[in-house]
């Protein structure tokens, strides 16, 4: 059983920071890629950050500049940076681990609100 623990959400003003953590344990066999989306009331999930094996990261152009996505590969955590917050980016953000030859495992998602 493959699970993944999310930590580092919460409320914080416009302009302001925040990390997220996510932590996966059990029998992965392989990880292809890991990465961040989020999904806020209403809307699709979408996503946020994504960072392969050998390091290539994708950002859409929404975050691209503010947020920085890392891994460590030997704790199999992933960590998402997210600078100058805009009450936009308010949604639940969820960590996802694409394993070979699969699946994608998903985290329990984590709150993150920015107000203005």
């Amino acid at each position: 059983q493959v699970q993944l623990v999310e930590s580092g959400g919460g409320l914080v003003q416009a302009g302001g920071s925040l990390r997220l953590s996510c932590a996966a344990s059990g029998s992965i066999f392989s990880i292809k890629a890991m990465g961040w989306y989020r999904q806020a009331p209403g809307k699709q999930r979408e996503l946020v950050a994504a960072i392969t094996t050998f390091g290539r990261t994708n950002y859409p152009d929404s975050v691209k500049g503010r947020f920085t996505i890392s891994r460590d590969g030997a704790k199999n955590t992933v960590y998402l940076q997210m600078n100058s917050l805009k009450p936009e980016d308010t949604a639940v953000y969820y960590c996802a681990v694409e394993s070979v030859p699969g699946p994608t495992y998903w985290g329990q998602g984590t709150q993150v609100t920015v107000s203005s």
